[in-house]
């Protein structure tokens, strides 16, 4: 149970890779849920009179990779604690030369290669087959792109993120596929998080901060792969930049929700672990 009442908080930031933190007056909540303890205690703060909830993907010290953390429990745990609408900011590789570390891409499309993840509420008896052909919350979506586009990093408006498994980086003919398949980014936790949260009927909207070229840029052999230390370094000196565009985003979101991502479970509800 949360130490919180359910609906006082409507908002919720899932951190990426070394994002602990969204502001440091913080009221913090301890939430159980079915599904197990969610990646760590929720941290609430007020970003322009409302309340916001910050959920660490990845939990403290970064000790859940992205094929080890806990989806269902972090999504159900803010859907207890009153949250409607998400905003999951992650690190990702870029597949375009055009597409330079520092940008920032509102993504509208996904392709899921991972696989053995725990994906879905509706294990069964109850099955529920929740349409996901737009997997981002159009809403939340333009209220996100219109506060990057005011923001300090570049913008790109739409592009398809490829999730893999990880925790490898992909190889040279993978990138080339998923490139050839139109994917602009590569990351791994957007699957199973977008879905997870469609079947909760919440809105969920993400904007990934380009950390490297993944593999190299073929027509630059200058450019070498991506490293781990490279990624985090990366993301790291870029966070004010990317916690700037979360809070203006947070503070412009509308007080009702006029998409169709409340209706999306059909009136169904997941059938609890015994």
């Amino acid at each position: 149970m949360s130490t919180t009442p359910a609906g006082d908080v409507d908002l919720a930031v899932i951190g990426g890779s070394g994002f602990t933190a969204l502001l440091d007056d913080v009221e913090v909540v301890e939430v159980t849920t079915p599904w197990g303890a969610p990646s760590g205690p929720i941290q609430v703060a007020d970003v322009e009179g409302r309340a916001v909830a910050f959920l660490p993907r990845h939990g403290e010290g970064h000790r859940f990779p992205a094929h080890r953390v806990p989806f269902r429990a972090n999504l159900w745990a803010l859907k207890e604690l009153g949250v409607t609408r998400i905003l999951g900011p992650c690190a990702s590789g870029s597949l375009y030369p055009e597409v330079h570390p520092g940008d920032l891409v509102v993504v509208d499309q996904a392709i899921d290669q991972t696989w053995g993840r725990e994906q879905t509420f509706f294990d069964g008896p109850t099955v529920n087959h929740v349409s996901l052909a737009d997997p981002y919350c159009p809403e939340l979506r333009s209220t996100l792109l219109a506060a990057a586009t005011d923001g300090p990093l570049p913008v790109h408006d739409g592009g398809t993120v490829v999730v893999i498994q990880g925790p490898r980086f992909a190889t040279r003919a993978e990138s080339r596929l998923y490139r050839e398949q139109g994917a602009s980014a590569i990351n791994m936790t957007q699957m199973p998080e977008a879905a997870l949260a469609r079947e909760l009927g919440l809105c969920y909207a993400a904007a990934t901060l380009i950390t490297d070229y993944d593999t190299g840029v073929e027509d630059d052999p200058g450019v070498e792969p991506v490293t781990q230390s490279e990624v985090f370094a990366f993301f790291e000196s870029n966070l004010p930049k990317l916690r700037e565009v979360l809070i203006a985003a947070l503070a412009a979101v509308p007080a009702e929700r006029t998409c169709g991502c409340a209706d999306a479970p059909g009136g169904l509800v997941p059938d609890l672990p015994a």
